[in-house]
């Protein structure tokens, strides 16, 4: 017994729930391909981001779970694309639309399209962004969220840990301005200062060991908290929720802010970009607070 519970027990949840996230897993690989041939159909090229892109990257061991299908397209694209996705056969697929790759890489979409692969999944080829575009796009996407989420980092680790021979640092790194250059030299550093990623043979290992320390510090405590960022909104609607909320936004995760500012995390206007931050979301949030408030109101006036 553990602590009232049969060991037993214990373990055969876990299976279960390991053999459910198996099969959804499976469940969103099967709409991944059923996407693309969606689009394609009406003459739209779509760009897979996340998702199978990188979990097909872990080892078979590792399961990566992910719950949409992350499907980026061209701009002159992107309305015909959610009429697509609203349709009624694309409603039964859990498509995730971007417009390009807007805050995830400044790279040109034609570029990108142009150095972009075909890979295959269930007999359908599925486009992916090169590695060395796609490591970006990790990188900025786990830092966006302010670096709370550890399970994400593996996608860092196996990014770097599984590119292929040809992987170029030079594309990858020299594509992106300073700045976006310091997010991914980041992001790996922490990969291996906490999951254990070997980076003895890339080309900038003294920077990415030498991390600021309260980078290192803001991933901890974000860990250590167990609290997710949750949009006040939600928040205000889950019984004490709402001031462990606000509490968590003062002050503002300075990675997420640093991003947010396109901002470089080696550098020192860490409170500056944490003061735009304050002033770029107090006033949507007030906004979203009130509608959300008067929702309640009419709601309960049936």
């Amino acid at each position: 017994m553990i602590f009232g519970l049969k060991a037993g027990s214990a373990i055969s949840d876990q299976t279960d729930d390991s053999r459910w996230k198996s099969l959804y897993v499976r469940k969103i690989e099967t709409e991944t391909a059923a996407s693309f041939r969606l689009f394609r159909s009406f003459g739209i090229e779509p760009l897979l981001i996340k998702g199978w892109a990188i979990a097909r990257m872990y080892p078979p061991e590792k399961l990566r779970y992910y719950g949409d299908v992350d499907l980026a397209v061209a701009e002159s694209d992107l309305q015909k694309a959610s009429e697509i996705k609203d349709s009624a056969e694309g409603v039964r697929l859990s498509i995730d639309l971007h417009r390009e790759l807007r805050h995830f890489d400044p790279k040109p979409w034609e570029e990108v399209l142009a150095d972009s692969r075909l890979v295959m999944l269930d007999e359908e080829s599925i486009r992916i962004p090169s590695e060395e575009d796609h490591l970006r796009i990790l990188a900025a996407h786990w830092l966006n969220d302010g670096g709370e989420d550890r399970e994400k980092l593996w996608d860092i680790y196996y990014a770097v840990e599984n590119r292929s021979v040809e992987f170029d640092w030079s594309k990858c790194l020299d594509a992106v301005v300073p700045g976006r250059r310091s997010w991914v030299i980041a992001a790996i550093g922490l990969a291996h200062i906490h999951l254990g990623l070997s980076i003895d043979d890339l080309p900038f290992r003294d920077q990415a060991a030498s991390l600021p320390k309260w980078l290192e510090r803001t991933v901890e405590r974000a860990w250590a908290s167990g609290t997710k960022l949750r949009s006040l909104p939600m928040a205000s609607e889950m019984p004490g929720q709402f001031l462990v909320q606000v509490k968590k936004r003062i002050p503002p995760n300075p990675i997420q802010a640093t991003i947010e500012a396109q901002g470089d995390l080696f550098g020192h206007r860490r409170f500056l970009y944490q003061a735009l931050s304050v002033r770029k979301r107090a006033i949507p949030s007030i906004k979203n607070l009130l509608l959300s408030g008067l929702g309640r109101i009419r709601r309960s006036n049936g």
